[in-house]
């Protein structure tokens, strides 16, 4: 088969390249290589997993999702694609919400606009739990719970691209997997995260910012668990389909930051900071869907995770 990765030389797109390879599929990959973070970082996750820009089983498209003929040349004579370009994170886009909505949104309008021209019509949509909002019950987040009330407009995007693509099913047969990817962490993962940030923090021995009281909860999903999501649903279409990639297991935000201390063998500092606009106070991802559809459970948990990634900063940063 081969595959599109949008965002590819991401955090999980570089992952679900190597994974792709390794099971002997063709991958192109499109990505701007922006500045959201160090570019440098993106280009090491390619050449890690054997992408260049050169004519082979592995290929770098460099553009834009609202380029035009970036598009149609990345989408020649694919099979599938996996949308994964997307700005990220809820505090940046309170701040910049025009650039997340021209990204988020109208780059999914152009990349599904692309697949009907180029006759390819399988598709998985890398979605988030922020769709959900915000809860006031101990309930958990089910595929079958309203989307209606975003409290970003990073939240707000993802939602519409959600609805996009259920309009590309129903009226051109577009099969499509959403998945809402519940906060995902691991090697290569974005700097300003907040499990990258607290590791880079205790390893320096300066303490932890949490924003509220520490009682805030999140459940996290280990990267390889992610990518094993991607490949069910890539490997399932079945019309359209929405279904959390959770963990199941969530975390208070101080039992997190006690864990990364443990995780690194270190003494962990905290220092509380006022909650931030945009942020929910919990998440709990049901995945009885994720089990019954794509045959998916976690393999990871929190403390197996945090122990992974702890390794791998200290091996790139040779601490």
């Amino acid at each position: 088969m081969k595959v599109l990765v949008t965002g590819g030389a991401g955090f999980i797109g570089s992952h679900l390249v190597g994974a792709l390879r390794a099971r002997g599929d063709e991958v192109v990959v499109l990505d701007n290589l922006d500045d959201t973070y160090d570019p440098a970082r993106k280009l090491e996750n390619l050449r890690a997993e054997g992408v260049s820009e050169q004519p082979g089983p592995a290929r770098l498209v460099l553009g834009d999702l609202r380029d035009e003929v970036a598009l149609h040349q990345a989408l020649r004579g694919v099979d599938a694609v996996v949308h994964l370009a997307a700005v990220a994170g809820v505090r940046d886009s309170l701040l910049d919400p025009l650039r997340y909505e021209s990204i988020n949104v109208r780059g999914t309008v152009a990349l599904l606009e692309a697949m009907r021209q180029a006759g390819c019509r399988r598709l998985v949509f890398a979605s988030s739990s922020s769709v959900y909002g915000a809860r006031d019950d101990d309930a958990l987040f089910s595929e079958e719970d309203r989307a209606d009330r975003p409290v970003s407009p990073y939240a707000a995007t993802k939602r519409a691209g959600e609805l996009l693509c259920h309009a590309a099913h129903a009226t051109w047969g577009l099969e499509v997997s959403c998945l809402r990817f519940f906060t995902v962490y691991g090697p290569r993962q974005r700097p300003a995260m907040a499990i990258a940030r607290f590791v880079q923090l205790a390893l320096a021995g300066q303490p932890l910012p949490l924003y509220g009281d520490g009682s805030s909860v999140r459940d996290y999903t280990f990267v390889g668990d992610a990518v094993r999501g991607v490949l069910a649903a890539l490997d399932r279409p079945h019309g359209f389909d929405v279904i959390n990639l959770g963990c199941g297991d969530p975390i208070r935000l101080d039992a997190l930051a006690a864990a990364i201390g443990q995780a690194a063998l270190v003494e962990v500092r905290v220092e509380h900071l006022p909650e931030q606009p945009g942020d929910v106070p919990r998440t709990h991802a049901d995945i009885r869907r994720a089990q019954a559809v794509l045959g998916w459970r976690p393999q990871v948990d929190i403390v197996s995770g945090l122990r992974a990634y702890v390794d791998w900063v200290r091996a790139r940063d040779g601490i």
